[in-house]
């Protein structure tokens, strides 16, 4: 089994100098938990949920709301982003593609075609070839 059956081919994306605040309501709206960021066509980096709950401050903190968020409205995509992406291709066996997952403790591979981004594979992704293996093998 290949990563181009499983991964995603709707895959968001944004730019290194968007707005945090903005790039995190667009993931909450979309429902998803990585972001690659682009520029100039290529893989810059890659923003996830966890990025965004490491920027935020700690409850302890003497800031009212209204700061925090002016703050937190000054931070750009770039400044939080992990800048080293581990890519596959369509054609990465999907076991390899879970050892990638698994090893580096990440939750998402950008795929890449002739350094195009073709899809996204994530952990829900492969939990999905994992029951479709096991449905497969009950048959």
């Amino acid at each position: 089994m290949l990563v181009k059956r499983y991964m995603q081919t709707k895959v968001v994306m944004v730019g290194p100098d968007e707005r945090a605040n903005a790039a995190l309501y667009m993931m909450k709206k979309k429902g998803i938990r990585h972001l690659l960021v682009i520029d100039d066509g290529k893989v810059r980096g890659i923003v996830t949920d966890r990025d965004f709950r490491l920027m935020r401050p700690s409850p302890a903190t003497s800031l009212s709301i209204y700061e925090v968020h002016y703050l937190l409205d000054k931070v750009k995509v770039k400044e939080i982003m992990t800048k080293k992406v581990i890519t596959v291709t369509p054609d990465t066996p999907i076991a390899e593609a879970a050892r990638l997952l698994l090893n580096r403790r990440i939750g998402a591979l950008p795929v890449l075609k002739d350094e195009k981004v073709v899809g996204i594979i994530t952990e829900t992704d492969m939990i999905r070839a994992l029951i479709s293996l096991e449905e497969a093998s009950q048959r």
